[in-house]
């Protein structure tokens, strides 16, 4: 099946993406975020535990505006939308650099929705109905693409108990449950944990992007109900194998948003600062690398939107697209952190100067579910298979 004209980006999700726009540019301007984020750096990074910043009435919001249901079925309580209509909040998001688990949950849905379960069609029906949710399935390795906590599932009277640890788990302290996997008898599991059960601990890690918090979790003896279980044993894998396109083409929405805002705020200093009587943007050393932040920008941008097409419409060709989209955008977050500093001068470096808050934000984006090397490694191996 072809991908329809425009990535099948018609009229609603061009609302739906409108919408988000108008939203965060009202709610979270620039100077709210700074003094929400990054406020006061010895907090920020020298604190005991360093903190999880976010607006919980911000987040309400956006749960009222439906953003967390967007992509999930209307039989659980969602919207319905396409995955492209998904990937457009994504992008508003990162434009803003919005401190909230909107990412994390959005990747959680896509793991529950594809489990075949009561267990996930209920926890779909909690996310609709705004719980912010988060993936517990990494150990220390960081093997983003399979169950890999390290975290073991015995059977019990009413279902599992689980003993263990995992790692890397994003926005941790905002989210209202995890979706953990761990190895039982017959292969992994993927349970449904609350954040607040007995036996369940949450170590922050120390990052640079102020935007997310992220962290270990611990648990000891944490028994899970047999109806909290979302994918049954051996099924852990096939779901996160299943939902990892989606993933990847969100997060590189985010880096794609993120990386517009970059572009956008280092053209107008240089038509704004000058030097030598004449705007910087005047000289090709400064022109030429803002229209290579473009072109990245551009480049990533296409294949998000192709990756998310065929996702709705096109399945086969889902993880080669989302691979390439995730890749591009990663390393257009590298090359657009780095400008965005260098073209800014000496204030581009300094606490006070915004830029910060995005390259950080982008730094972390890179790397999270693989950066271009690795995916580019991935695609050479499906293409000599």
């Amino acid at each position: 099946m072809a991908q329809p004209k425009d990535f099948g980006f018609g009229a609603d999700e061009q609302m739906v993406r409108d919408q988000a726009s108008r939203f965060l540019k009202d709610n979270l301007p620039v100077d709210k975020l700074r003094n929400l984020v990054a406020h006061d750096h010895k907090n920020a990074y020298e604190a005991d535990v360093q903190p999880a910043f976010w607006d919980e009435k911000l987040w309400s919001e956006t749960v009222a505006l439906g953003w967390t249901g967007l992509g999930i079925p209307e039989a659980q309580g969602g919207v319905g939308l396409p995955l492209v209509a998904v990937a457009a909040v994504a992008e508003e998001a990162g434009r803003a650099a919005l401190p909230s688990p909107l990412l994390s949950t959005l990747c959680t849905s896509e793991v529950l929705k594809a489990c075949d379960s009561d267990g996930a069609r209920a926890a779909l029906e909690a996310i609709a109905g705004g719980a912010a949710a988060s993936l517990a399935t990494t150990g220390e390795a960081a093997d983003w693409e399979r169950a890999d906590a390290n975290i073991t599932a015995k059977s019990s009277a009413g279902g599992f108990t689980l003993d263990g640890a995992a790692h890397f788990v994003q926005d941790a302290r905002k989210a209202g449950f995890f979706v953990v996997a761990a190895r039982a008898d017959g292969g992994a599991i993927l349970a449904r944990v609350s954040a607040d059960c007995p036996g369940l601990t949450i170590e922050a890690d120390r990052i640079t992007d102020l935007t997310r918090d992220q962290a270990s979790l611990r648990l000891s003896n944490v028994e899970v109900n047999t109806a909290d279980v979302v994918a049954a044993p051996g099924a852990a894998d096939a779901a996160i194998v299943k939902a990892l396109p989606a993933i990847l083409t969100l997060v590189a929405a985010d880096i794609c948003g993120a990386g517009e805002w970059q572009l956008q705020t280092t053209a107008e200093y240089a038509r704004t600062r000058k030097q030598f009587d004449h705007a910087i943007g005047f000289f090709q050393a400064v022109k030429h690398p803002i229209v290579n932040m473009m072109i990245d920008i551009d480049r990533a941008k296409s294949l998000v939107y192709a990756a998310a097409c065929a996702i709705d419409h096109e399945p086969e060709q889902a993880e080669r697209l989302a691979r390439m989209a995730k890749a591009a955008a990663s390393d257009a977050a590298q090359f657009l952190s780095g400008r965005s500093i260098q073209l800014h001068g000496g204030i581009g470096f300094t606490w006070e100067c915004d830029v910060h808050i995005w390259v950080k934000r982008q730094q972390h984006s890179q790397f999270l579910w693989g950066d271009g090397i690795w995916h580019r490694a991935k695609l050479a191996e499906a293409f000599d298979a």
